[in-house]
């Protein structure tokens, strides 16, 4: 039972470690990418269109007008 325990408390020290885990693996390439002026325009403009997909989408499921 002690075991079991011992593991319970290693639970969240492992959720921690797989979120900044995922975190650094993901924004490490784009801040590279940023470097470069004709590249860090693409990314702008691709998270701007990502986050106004997610708006209409979320805008439409709520039954809101759209824009």
């Amino acid at each position: 039972m002690y075991n079991f325990w011992e593991n319970i408390i290693k639970f969240p020290q492992f959720i921690i470690s797989v979120f900044v885990g995922f975190f650094l693996t993901t924004i490490y390439p784009i801040l590279k990418l940023l470097k470069n002026k004709r590249t860090s325009y693409l990314i702008g403009i691709t998270i701007a269109l990502v986050f106004l997909l997610i708006y209409i989408t979320l805008k439409l499921m709520l039954g809101y007008a759209y824009m």
